[in-house]
């Protein structure tokens, strides 16, 4: 564990990313939507294409990939500082988020040039978005073990299976499905391989899935005979497992993986300090302010790394773990809070942002990995097993 946590060692952000949070903040008084605590809550979940449009303007949509395709060839910093804010504001930034993140990025390390021309622009533009699929009914957080099928045609692949709890998926344009192309499911990772699926192709159905919320952020992907060209597959074929692990470090690294209840805890000490409350959950609201300030640190170590061209794996797992654990603490507390004194009434959008969030917070230690998962990833990255 020690070598683990050295692997972590503090890192802070670079004066210029920090001066770039001024322009980030400003961006975000001017054009972000204005909207209660509870829809804010729902940030890299929630949908909205004009306001995404709005950031690829300021060059903020693939903000990470080079400026030959229309990124911003800014740093991972940089990047860390555009998340935080527009995380910490409750931005409605669903509709680009996956393309930024992850899409984008791998299409640009694993990518042919020529889809690299063809789909990192658009990206860039905001004119397109993607999705990831990656898990199935009958897999969970068990990737290896996808059954999901492309088998090479005279004219390309043709892809058969099923995907599920895709975010977004049902409005979305690309998905980069996770497939197998040779070998069964006892194979386990071998014979792995992603391609770049058109959701507009025939034989492509896709289903939102309501969740306890009654929001339809998720959604299910059925493949039937669908034609994909010779061009749609990334990299070589069978390099899949090795492309979704340097995926996965970029999806579980970021402040997202700390900053999913950041909202209602903005709302509840406003509330504190309105309704004369403060004083009486100190302590809470210093936990908090603690283990947000280790994790905000350890996550920029993560940054540092990635800024350097390396692929944290491990490292990155340990973080989500952790930063999941903070995020669903969160509304455990609050609730607690309100119920603690049921005679002095809350703040009704304080009540509204946290029934959401405490609905929201297991699904928090299964996306990215479930925990066991994590756990596992960590043992294996110690020598454990």
């Amino acid at each position: 564990m020690a070598d683990l946590l050295d692997n972590l060692r503090l890192a802070a952000l670079p004066p210029e990313a920090e001066a770039f949070r001024a322009q980030v903040k400003d961006f975000l008084a001017r054009e972000q939507p204005d909207a209660p605590a509870d829809v804010r809550s729902r940030s890299w979940l929630a949908f909205d294409a004009e306001f995404s449009r709005k950031l690829a303007q300021r060059g903020w949509v693939g903000v990470t990939l080079p400026k030959k395709y229309g990124g911003g060839d800014l740093d991972a910093f940089s990047r860390f500082v555009l998340v935080e804010e527009l995380l910490a504001a409750g931005a409605p930034v669903g509709a680009h988020w996956i393309a930024d993140r992850q899409s984008g990025p791998l299409i640009n390390k694993f990518g042919s040039e020529a889809q690299r021309q063809f789909y990192l622009p658009r990206i860039c533009r905001g004119e397109v978005f993607f999705c990831i699929g990656m898990s199935e009914p009958n897999s969970g957080s068990d990737l290896a073990s996808v059954a999901t099928r492309a088998v090479k045609t005279d004219k390309g692949w043709r892809l058969n299976g099923r995907k599920v709890w895709t975010t977004n998926g049902h409005k979305c344009d690309y998905t980069i499905a996770l497939v197998r192309t040779t070998g069964t499911q006892a194979d386990r990772q071998a014979g792995l391989s992603q391609f770049v699926v058109d959701l507009k192709l025939p034989g492509i159905t896709v289903r939102p899935i309501v969740d306890l919320t009654g929001d339809a952020h998720f959604s299910e992907m059925f493949f039937d005979d669908v034609e994909l060209a010779e061009d749609a597959l990334i990299g070589a074929e069978g390099q899949g497992w090795q492309q979704v692990t340097a995926e996965l470090a970029f999806e579980r690294s970021g402040p997202e993986r700390l900053y999913s209840s950041i909202v209602l805890l903005d709302c509840w000490l406003r509330w504190l300090r309105q309704s004369g409350q403060a004083e009486r959950h100190l302590e809470a609201v210093g936990r908090f302010a603690a283990h947000l300030a280790t994790l905000r640190h350890m996550s920029i170590a993560l940054t540092a790394k990635l800024a350097a061209g390396e692929s944290p794996v491990v490292e990155a797992a340990l973080v989500k773990d952790i930063g999941t654990e903070f995020e669903q603490a969160i509304p455990a507390v609050v609730e607690a809070a309100l119920g603690a004194d049921p005679t002095l009434p809350p703040d009704p959008e304080l009540v509204r942002t946290v029934a959401y969030v405490s609905q929201m917070a297991p699904t928090y230690s299964l996306r990215g990995g479930t925990r066991e998962i994590l756990r596992g990833v960590i043992a294996r990255g110690l020598g454990l097993r």
